[in-house]
């Protein structure tokens, strides 16, 4: 089907349906006035009500600005739509979640983060989707600092957490540890957050190599004052990683136990000889919509695992096995924030999902079409939240369990009712 014509057909992806019943005239002055003003009241007297009484308990704003847009850069905010509907389908269906797609007309980082701080008490949860970097990690950073509900970027934390997710069976598989060699290929958004997550999850960043365009980040490179100024979270990447002190990418790939890559479209950006070089390595290419290497070329140079960002492929690593579950998690459990502890316990439960069913070179991780693996997420995410501190509501990982089983089922059943409908 071609995506032009789809959209036409349907004009749009979303709509709004109300689940209050109105059979009867009467209805009117209880939903809306005079009866609402006795809501009000009684939010007044508690905002945290506004959990309880609207919708906002099971409600996600998904913000961007457009500047980096799938593989597309900066398509400007009304271009971005599509892909924020699309968005939202997928936490609907995937997560139970009701989110809204805001593409919003700003320039700078201070008024995007003002604009979003002004959103807090219509929603949930804010995610973060499709903003430049480095402006990403800035924004990020101080919406996280500002307000008092979850605030994440997909494009890291999301990409991360799927990443560390495929990671935990790989190692398994190959026998390989927390002392592993890392190369990072791609510096950008998904990549920064990655090395941060995988080393909050317990490998040692001297291990690891990040190589960008310019080639090996190191503590004695040219640029490195400038990217102190421009680009403080790449900086740190840069003096906290590679205590082996690689300067060449060829180095940098030699004897390596892993790749992730989440570069550039490829093929052929991942060399084939640089694969030969490494030991029996798990690769990830991740670039869509062709991944730097494609998977049979990276298993004919001495791949034991290969995983990409295409479902068409076997392990497919994308950032919709984590948010709808992270985004169940939250906000079953009404956490005021969302960590990077959170999203290493999400993807533990993503890792242990699939090992139960039987892991294998060709399944590493859950594919988007089981449903299960959510309710396990969201669960682990929730139950995290509770021991942080952070949960408003505080119940045992089994309950999470069964409410986010409730919930994703409940709006599944709803899609196919309106959907058997035309």
């Amino acid at each position: 089907m071609d995506p032009v014509e789809v959209t036409l057909l349907y004009q749009g992806k979303l709509q709004i349906l109300p689940k209050v019943p109105v059979k009867s005239y009467e209805d009117f002055s209880v939903i809306y006035t005079p009866g609402v003003a006795q809501v009000v009241q009684e939010i007044v007297k508690d905002k945290e009500k506004s959990f309880q009484l609207t919708s906002r308990w099971n409600t996600v704003a998904i913000v961007t600005d457009g500047t980096r847009v799938l593989g597309l850069g900066n398509v400007g905010p009304e271009a971005s739509l599509p892909v924020m509907e699309g968005k939202a389908l997928l936490f609907k269906y995937l997560g139970g979640v009701d989110a809204f797609p805001l593409p919003i007309s700003v320039k700078d980082p201070d008024s995007f983060i003002n604009i979003v701080s002004a959103l807090e008490p219509s929603f949930g949860g804010i995610n973060l989707e499709d903003v430049e970097s480095p402006k990403c990690f800035y924004i990020l950073e101080r919406l996280q600092e500002r307000v008092n509900i979850p605030v994440w970027h997909d494009d890291q934390q999301g990409t991360a957490g799927a990443i560390l997710a495929a990671l935990i069976n790989a190692m398994k598989l190959t026998g390989k540890g927390l002392d592993s060699k890392i190369v990072v290929f791609g510096a950008g958004a998904a990549n920064i957050a990655s090395v941060r997550l995988l080393r909050s999850y317990g490998f040692d960043p001297k291990r690891m190599i990040v190589i960008d365009r310019e080639g090996v980040l190191h503590a004695e490179r040219r640029d490195l004052d400038s990217m102190m100024f421009n680009n403080r979270w790449k900086y740190e990447v840069a003096v906290t990683t590679n205590g082996l002190n690689v300067t060449t990418v060829d180095d940098a790939f030699k004897d390596a136990d892993i790749l992730i890559a989440a570069s550039m479209p490829g093929p052929n950006v991942i060399q084939k000889r640089w694969i030969r070089s490494m030991k029996e390595p798990v690769v990830f290419a991740l670039a869509n919509p062709i991944p730097e290497i494609y998977p049979q070329d990276a298993i004919d140079a001495g791949a034991k695992v290969v995983a990409t960002g295409r479902s068409d492929f076997p392990n497919q690593v994308n950032n919709s096995l984590i948010f709808p579950g992270v985004f169940r998690g939250v906000l079953d459990s009404r956490s005021t924030k969302v960590d990077d502890e959170m999203v290493i316990a999400g993807a533990e439960a993503l890792a242990e999902f699939a090992r139960r069913k039987g892991i294998s070179s060709n399944y590493i991780v859950p594919r988007m079409d089981e449903q299960e693996a959510y309710y396990e997420l969201a669960s682990a995410v929730a139950e995290k939240a509770v021991e942080r501190g952070y949960a408003r509501v505080k119940l045992a990982r089994e309950d999470f369990r069964l409410m986010a089983k409730g919930r994703i089922e409940e709006s599944r059943k709803r899609i196919r009712a309106v959907q058997s409908e035309g």
